[in-house]
């Protein structure tokens, strides 16, 4: 029986079913019961229908409690026989849960998978140094804007590149529909694309807007003047200066911002200056200066200077000595006597 047993095992090795191990299990069960009841005597507890299914369950599983147990030397054998079947039946369950967990894994690490879940960051494109650290400073968000984080690359990246941190990844050409689809672009509330160059960059952001819903879209280009060509695109479409990776953060989890950097450097708008607190103003608040500017020049003030110390976005009781340089959002610079009649009003 055993020689049996273990040739039948070896036509069960080439199945990956689940089916395996209940086969086992059950052919055992099926055998040794009324081998068993041969080999006790008549009468023996242990071959009853309401005792037998409870000494094969904690037999094969090799507990063994022994409120039932064989008496004779064949009941012992026939016992050795179950429990090299439940060895048998428990070893094809362990191997295919390894097989499984190595299968998922090489999945992961090979980009294959397919993302189920919505309202989450897809990062088309990966550059090594570049991609890590926007994703370390989306991740440094504490408030868990971006949701998951999707890394969706080219064929060339062999398998995850970054596989110690919380993204999942997923290979395939981005001009792809079919790619875009499985990295879940589709579900996504935000997308960046961030490739090689900016003609690779347009054709990438082309794929996207055929394919999200709702998802707001940051492209990067390394020469903004080409942004226009993405409102042959979209107009929702936000380019990003390539070289400012924190611009690029910033517009993913703040849609806009980006906008509202291009118009503080733009000539002919409103620009940043900077001025220093006369002498004659003496010590003044940050509270003072800030409705002062505003009041009279509609100037909004962003930071102060104070001896080696600089303040951004400093609190209104911040005190400033007289020589602190006031950095501030204006249509026009402001000279020293217009800070020292505003502060004065």
């Amino acid at each position: 029986m055993p020689f049996f047993l273990s040739r039948l095992l070896k036509r069960f090795a080439s199945l990956t079913s689940w089916a395996t191990p209940v086969v086992v299990i059950a052919f055992v069960f099926l055998t040794s019961w009324p081998l068993m009841t041969l080999a006790e005597p008549e009468g023996s507890e242990l071959v009853q229908p309401a005792n037998y299914w409870w000494y094969f369950m904690v037999t094969a599983a090799t507990v063994g409690y022994g409120d039932f147990y064989p008496e004779t030397p064949m009941g012992h054998i026939v016992g050795g026989y179950v429990i090299v079947g439940g060895i048998a039946a428990l070893t094809t369950v362990f191997t295919k849960l390894a097989s499984m967990l190595e299968k998922a894994r090489g999945q992961r690490m090979q980009g294959s998978i397919t993302v189920d879940v919505s309202g989450h960051t897809v990062l088309l494109g990966y550059a090594p140094g570049r991609t890590e650290r926007i994703v370390a400073e989306l991740l440094a968000d504490s408030g868990g804007r971006h949701g998951e984080l999707v890394l969706c690359a080219f064929d060339d990246v062999g398998s995850h590149p970054m596989p110690g941190e919380p993204v999942t990844f997923v290979r395939g050409d981005l001009t792809d529909a079919a790619v875009l689809r499985r990295a879940g672009v589709h579900r996504a509330a935000a997308v960046l694309v961030d490739v090689g160059d900016d003609n690779q960059s347009l054709a990438v952001a082309l794929a996207v807007d055929h394919v999200i819903t709702n998802a707001h879209v940051v492209v990067t280009l390394r020469d903004l003047e080409r942004s226009s060509l993405l409102g042959y695109v979209s107009a929702n479409i936000r380019p990003v200066q390539w070289h400012t990776p924190r611009m690029i953060t910033e517009e993913l989890q703040s849609p806009g911002i980006s906008e509202v950097y291009a118009e503080l450097m733009t000539h002919g708008g409103a620009n940043t200056y900077s001025v220093i607190v006369p002498a004659s103003a003496g010590e003044v608040s940050v509270e003072r200066c800030r409705s002062a500017l505003g009041a009279h020049h509609n100037a909004t003030l962003l930071a102060a200077r104070t001896d080696e110390t600089l303040h951004v976005n400093p609190a209104g009781t911040t005190t400033l000595p007289p020589g602190s340089v006031l950095y501030y959002v204006s249509t026009e610079p402001l000279s020293e006597t217009q800070v020292e009649r505003a502060l004065r009003a």
